[in-house]
């Protein structure tokens, strides 16, 4: 009866020990993974791991069309940029520098403002001025006056759009081709990311201005614009409404896409963004 009784326990000792170092497999393959998804930064409009705007797999700032992204655990050595704290003004921004082509042009201040502010894009088919959010959504729009201050944006290509099916367009990776068929397009950033805002009762309808992203608190200088309405999931911080210059974006899309997949791609017509500038109480 003894021997018996150490026989069950052993064996209840070896599955508890078996399931636990099943568990640990899991949790370092989740980690492993959600680490990889933060180094790619683009937005994709499929489930699989495809650029917002752009091609590119495994390393856009993605948009997913409905199905939220599968929850992951933490990985502990990765800082995580802290939201805006009324108290002080401040925001966090956390370097990044693995998160695929950069164009470092320095952090932002993290001291902000939530003044009302308008932010005109000078295109090569016309300007676009979008409102700002800036008391919703403050580090993102201190981010933008940041950047467009150092010419970030300056010549760098649209490189997603998305088919009345999903209507967006993608903006905002300063490295991309936009021919639909470089692999880089939608892995470019600024070197640095930020954490999500405004996303409670978020939704994504025509004229909407928001972050592409790759994961929760990924932002960085990704983009897109909503020309219709779609069914998008509160993931991306909405920062924006255009107010003027939406059907520019309307004739791009009339002329289609290159290279679809998964009903998005390089768009025909060439979009240019010439300058950003952000005007208002700073």
């Amino acid at each position: 009866m003894g021997n018996r009784e150490v026989e069950v326990a052993t064996g209840k000792d070896r599955r508890r020990q078996l399931a636990r170092e099943h568990h640990e497999r899991q949790m370092k393959t989740r980690a492993e993974r959600q680490h990889k998804a933060r180094r790619n930064a683009v937005i994709g409009t499929t489930t699989a791991v495809v650029v917002v705007v752009g091609g590119g797999v495994a390393a856009a700032t993605l948009i997913d069309r409905g199905e939220p992204a599968p929850k992951q655990s933490p990985v502990a050595a990765v800082e995580e940029p802290k939201p805006y704290d009324p108290a002080t003004g401040m925001c966090g921004y956390v370097a990044d520098k693995g998160s695929g082509q950069v164009k470092d042009v320095g952090m932002p201040p993290t001291k902000v403002s939530t003044a009302p502010a308008t932010m005109k894009i000078k295109t090569s088919l016309g300007d676009i001025d979008v409102k700002l959010e800036t008391e919703k959504a403050p580090c993102t729009v201190n981010s933008f006056r940041y950047l467009a201050s150092k010419d970030y944006f300056d010549d760098s290509k649209c490189h997603r759009m998305g088919t009345k099916d999903f209507p967006i367009l993608q903006c905002g990776d300063p490295l991309a081709k936009a021919d639909g068929k470089n692999p880089t397009d939608g892995t470019g950033g600024p070197g640095y990311r930020f954490a999500d805002e405004n996303l409670a009762g978020a939704k994504y309808t025509r004229g909407v201005v928001a972050m592409a992203n790759s994961g929760p608190n990924s932002n960085g200088s990704q983009f897109f614009i909503v020309f219709g309405d779609t069914g998008l999931p509160p993931s991306y911080t909405p920062f924006g409404t255009v107010t003027k210059g939406l059907e520019i974006v309307d004739k791009v899309a009339k002329k289609g896409i290159v290279g679809g997949d998964g009903g998005t791609g390089a768009p025909k017509q060439p979009v240019e963004i010439k300058d950003v500038t952000i005007t208002g109480k700073s």
